[in-house]
């Protein structure tokens, strides 16, 4: 059989100007020859008749020729007329051809064709395939496979995209490959008939796309259309009740029912080991924010204070919080804050730790109205756009400040041919005296430092995903791979005593990181002079900032930790969260605390190790052991950890950076932004299988990550003036920018598919697939 035409975006408005197109590309291509022109146009345009109903021997469309049609609508909702589509499919023997002819038709826009269907709708594709009579060839079969192929959605949808006959040949081949085909014998078990109705399950769930993301199920009449699913959830906790603080109500009366058994449930061996991997999991990152903290602020905040605030908050919040999963922490956003803030009161002269106080007293403020307004809706309109440019930014910022604070080890221990004689005996030590001392292998120590801290950790997380070793044994070491990176580098740098290295800074016991010019109280008025009247209520503007990136963190992360892949039961609260984590915050400034968050990777980790998995050979969920005591146990270790002061104190910095490089590479995983940009240096027949790539042109696709790079690049740019702390204002303006501005430069369906949230929850030891990767916010 001919390989057949392909008319795409054709711009006809009637039968005969659709059909005369066809014609000439059939004699184009040498279909047909040039004396059958006339013929083939005639019985495209006389009546034809319908698979049902047969056509009557008194009005033949042609002597000896008969020509079926059939039509359907394109949506799976067949009672919404307004947004259905049809294809004509026009098959039948045609003894004056001497061979099969085939053409397939996309119209550049929908037309009601007269007298073609039996209701007026609207005609999107047509294909016709004529022919003689031949052994083994039956069109009406051809034709009804043809129609079946159009009914698929997920072909529907390629049809609808495609700008060449390769893409409706690979759309066709990924409908083939996911077809059931029963053999022609006699069934022996009608049992085993049954079995394949899951394998279909499976087939369908694998081919979903990120159409289906976020309830909305349907293509409609148009390319880039997708109608709103109309069964919503009925306890949405995002929904909003018109009542002040009506939807912290609802999220106590859906959560507080179960309290008892958010006792009870963890009575589970798997809640014991979770605990003990997840206090690594946050010991790490509070050591090493801890320290960068310090080292940004002159030890204002510190490695002691970081720990105590995420061990009393973890604690309180596990206690009382509606989404005990969450692991409340620092991350990279308040990093960058409290340097800016700090750079911003050392050049105006302000008290750092008491403006911090106020700030508090202002989140706390913002918060009760937030939540009495039920502004926790607005995390709707948060998009993968937004925060994939955020994920991004921060990622950037991690490894920049990696190589910028190496590069200021060299600056000061640079590479020397002769050394003066160091002061101090002890050359591997803390003394803060020889800060302004070269030493000699200094700077190479600490690049071997960091370089090996970071791929130790890198390389045991993908084992974690390799072949090697039973799954079990993968799972531990991979899970505690950064701890067992920092140990063995300590222990390394340990055994080096010729070489000096600096060594993180650690109080003793519950002392604050600088003894002698603060305590654990922080007066509002000021410490050694009086605070600024004006400055008090000119807070409220880095309040604001603080509770934006609060904002964005938590309840994104609610969202991912509380997806409904995870079959989660007892229900989460946006509202009753982001007041206590928020309100914590402000209340723990008043004791030169850090503010914290719901940290992502933390918290989906969290959840994974909670996650009961079904047996059988390919797991499902069962359900996730939703209790308290994992996270308040794990707050309770990490405020324990400051006792290990002699041990902290041996941590050199450079295995800190190591980390700090580890999470700002490893964050850059499952962002899609990431990935379309690399894209642009990869010659697109190697552009792998992913909806954003087959149902988007390839250079609107590339535009679309472009706009993004703009964003980004104006984002770094305001983080490096003075201005950085209207970061988060300048942030939150991306989001009317998808909103308003990237609808009308894209269809609607580019968009959900370049800013779905198809992110896969991993849940099963996969080779090759790393859990992490469902995150787009940062560490």
């Amino acid at each position: 059989m001919p390989p057949g035409a392909v008319l795409l975006d054709l711009q006809e408005q009637s039968l005969v100007g659709i059909a005369s197109k066809v014609v000439d590309s059939m004699v184009k291509d040498g279909q047909v020859s040039e004396q059958d022109r006339a013929q083939l146009l005639q019985a495209l345009l006389l009546k034809h008749s319908h698979p049902k109903q047969p056509a009557s021997p008194s009005d033949p469309l042609l002597e000896g020729e008969h020509i079926e049609m059939e039509t359907f609508s394109v949506t799976q909702e067949r009672d919404s007329a307004e947004n259905a589509e049809a294809t004509v499919v026009l098959v039948g023997e045609a003894q004056f051809l001497e061979k099969p002819a085939m053409a397939f038709v996309r119209l550049k826009d929908p037309v009601v064709l007269e007298s073609v269907l039996e209701v007026e709708l609207p005609v999107r594709f047509l294909f016709v395939l004529l022919g003689p009579s031949l052994h083994r060839m039956d069109y009406h079969e051809m034709g009804r496979a043809i129609s079946t192929l159009m009914a698929d959605r997920e072909f529907n949808a390629a049809a609808y995209l495609a700008e060449s006959r390769r893409a409706l040949v690979t759309g066709i081949k990924e409908f083939l490959d996911c077809s059931i085909v029963i053999p022609p014998c006699e069934i022996q078990n009608e049992g085993r008939l049954r079995s394949i109705v899951q394998f279909q399950k499976q087939l369908l769930k694998s081919r979903s796309r990120p159409l289906e993301s976020q309830g909305e199920k349907q293509l409609s009449k148009r390319p880039g259309k997708v109608l709103p699913s109309k069964a919503g959830d009925v306890d949405d906790p995002l929904r909003r009740t018109g009542r002040p603080f009506g939807g912290l109500v609802k999220d106590i009366k859906r959560r507080y029912p179960h309290y008892i058994s958010d006792i009870t449930d963890a009575l589970n061996p798997q809640v014991l080991a979770a605990v003990i991997f997840i206090y690594f999991a946050a010991l790490s990152p509070a050591v090493t924010f801890g320290g960068l903290l310090g080292e940004k602020t002159k030890n204002w905040m510190g490695v002691s204070e970081l720990l105590v605030s995420t061990a009393v908050q973890g604690v309180l919040f596990s206690l009382v919080g509606a989404q005990p999963l969450l692991v409340i922490g620092f991350s990279g956003p308040l990093l960058v804050f409290e340097e800016a803030f700090f750079g911003f009161c050392e050049s105006q002269g302000f008290e750092y730790i008491v403006g911090r106080v106020w700030i508090g007293f202002w989140l706390i403020l913002i918060v009760v109205v937030i939540v009495a307004f039920e502004g926790s809706f607005l995390v709707r309109f948060i998009s993968r756009f937004t925060q994939e440019i955020f994920s991004f930014l921060i990622s950037l910022i991690f490894i920049y400040e990696t190589f910028f604070k190496l590069f200021k080890i060299f600056a000061q221990h640079p590479l020397l041919k002769n050394y003066d004689p160091p002061n101090s005996t002890a050359a591997n030590s803390t003394a803060s005296s020889t800060s302004n001392v070269s030493y000699p292998n200094t700077a190479l120590l600490s690049l071997v430092l960091m370089i090996g801290t970071f791929f130790i950790a890198f390389f045991l997380r993908k084992f974690k995903n390799s072949m090697f070793l039973p799954g079990t044994i993968r799972r531990i070491i991979g899970d505690f791979g950064v701890p067992i990176s920092i140990l063995i580098m300590v222990l390394i740098d340990f055994f080096i005593t010729d070489t000096y290295t600096q060594k993180l800074s650690v109080p003793s016991g519950l002392s604050v990181s600088l003894e002698d010019q603060r305590g654990w109280f922080i007066s509002p008025m000021g410490l050694e002079k009086d605070f600024p009247i004006w400055m008090m209520f000119a807070s409220v503007v880095p309040a604001m900032l603080v509770f934006i990136l609060i904002f964005l963190e938590s309840q994104i992360t609610t969202l991912i930790v509380s997806k409904p892949e995870r079959k989660m039961v007892k229900g989460s609260g946006f509202h009753l969260d982001l007041l206590l984590v928020v309100g914590m915050g402000g209340v723990a400034a008043l004791f030169g605390l850090p503010w914290l968050s719901a940290a992502t990777v933390r918290s989906v980790t969290h959840a994974n190790a909670l996650t009961v998995m079904s047996k059988g050979a390919k797991p499902e969920i069962e359900k996730v052991l939703e209790q308290r005591i994992s996270g308040m146990l794990v707050a309770i270790l990490v405020g324990l950890s400051i006792l290990m002061e002699p041990i902290l104190k041996l941590i050199p910095l450079a295995v800190l950076f190591g980390i700090f490089l580890y999470m700002g590479v490893t964050s850059l995983n499952g962002i899609q932004l990431f990935d379309r940009m690399l894209l642009l240096l990869v010659p697109p027949k190697y552009h792998p299988d992913e909806a954003y790539i087959h149902r988007v042109k390839t250079w609107r696709m590339h535009m679309f990550t472009l706009i993004q790079i703009v964003c980004l690049v104006l984002l770094w740019v305001i983080k490096s003036t003075p201005a950085s702390l209207a970061l988060p204002f300048i942030l939150i303006l991306t989001i009317p920018l998808r909103r308003f501005l990237l609808t009308r430069l894209f269809t609607e369906l580019e968009i959900k598919c370049l800013d779905a949230d198809d992110a896969k929850v991993q849940f099963d030891e996969t080779l090759g697939e790393d859990v992490y990767d469902e995150t787009q916010m940062p560490v």
